[in-house]
């Protein structure tokens, strides 16, 4: 199926010029709407792999619900036809933890030299460290928004291109390790960008030492949550203006104006980072924000991140406009 939109502007046009000519047998002439040729995004199948993530419990590292979830998104993107690789690592934390990490990267159209990455985070953070509730501050998350949200369109865009394909070279990467940076109640040490994205940090190492390319990416976190629009984030505009205009160029013409901002957000540390630094691959962060507030969602980082929390719409709105961009590729 294909998605057919008419902008409101098409609209006032048309009916301004039938107007002044006074009606009657004389017919206003009308733009064709336009014909996207993406798939049609399925929320609700969205919705169910945000779900089915957050069923096996926190993906907090070395944890058993981590390594079975692990298992499942990469299942999935098998039982999606795509090509499944999986790098693992041995990490640690801002307070010398070991961890066992796993990078999932699910590919399509191998033989393409034009490629595009899309990425999200799976892992869950370990604490609910800026709950307003201080007893909850060592519980960990659900992360059905901060996490599975991202992965969640990732798989229903990964089950729409086994049914048709489009016509360049996709890499799915799933990065592990994001949200373990260090914890509120350890001060400074908080503050550092290092303790944070570090999947996404040993990824992009091997990615640049195997000559990896891509014509640019696109990171998805935090595309759930309920009352979030997309702002143009700081960093983003900084390394990769170009794709931002792309993807916000793609978002309005299928209607989702809405909920993609024409308007500056913060700087975020996030997994685009590494993408761009050391990658060197242009990467934007797609990042939901409040509405109203146009900070992070009310549930970050909160045991309140969780499934009932999740909006559709968003998924939504992210999803099918991610999907027009990779579809308008030549």
């Amino acid at each position: 199926m294909k998605i057919k939109t008419i902008s409101a502007f098409m609209v006032a046009m048309a009916t301004a010029l039938f107007s002044s000519c006074g009606g009657g047998n004389q017919s206003a002439v009308v733009s064709a709407p336009y014909e996207s040729p993406a798939p049609e995004f399925c929320a609700d199948s969205a919705f169910r792999y945000v779900a089915e993530q957050c069923a096996f419990g926190p993906r907090t590292m070395n944890s058993v619900a981590h390594d079975e979830c692990g298992d499942y998104i990469a299942a999935k993107f098998e039982s999606f036809g795509a090509k499944v690789q999986s790098q693992y690592a041995d990490l640690h934390l801002y307070d010398g933890t070991p961890v066992k990490a796993r990078n999932i990267m699910a590919s399509y159209n191998m033989d393409k030299q034009k490629r595009v990455l899309i990425c999200a985070h799976w892992d869950s953070r370990p604490w609910a460290d800026h709950d307003r509730n201080s007893e909850n501050h060592r519980k960990p998350i659900d992360g059905a928004n901060d996490g599975a949200s991202g992965v969640g369109v990732m798989l229903e865009m990964a089950r729409l291109m086994q049914q048709n394909l489009p016509n360049v070279g996709v890499d799915f990467v799933c990065f592990d390790a994001e949200d373990s940076g260090a914890p509120e109640w350890v001060g400074e040490m908080a503050e550092s960008d290092t303790t944070w994205c570090l999947g996404s940090r040993y990824w992009a190492k091997q990615a640049k030492a195997n000559g990896y390319k891509a014509r640019y990416g696109i990171l998805l976190d935090m595309v759930g949550g309920n009352n979030s629009v997309f702002y143009k984030e700081g960093f983003s505009m900084h390394y990769a203006p170009t794709i931002v205009d792309k993807v916000w160029a793609a978002a309005y013409r299928i209607g989702m104006n809405d909920y993609f901002v024409n308007d500056a957000g913060g700087y975020i540390t996030d997994d685009h980072g590494p993408v761009n630094e050391i990658a060197r691959i242009p990467c934007i962060d797609l990042i939901g924000s409040d509405r109203i507030s146009h900070g992070f969602c009310a549930t970050w980082h909160t045991v309140n991140d969780n499934i009932k929390n999740i909006n559709k719409n968003v998924l939504k709105a992210a999803g099918q406009t991610v999907l027009e961009v990779i579809y308008c590729e030549q």
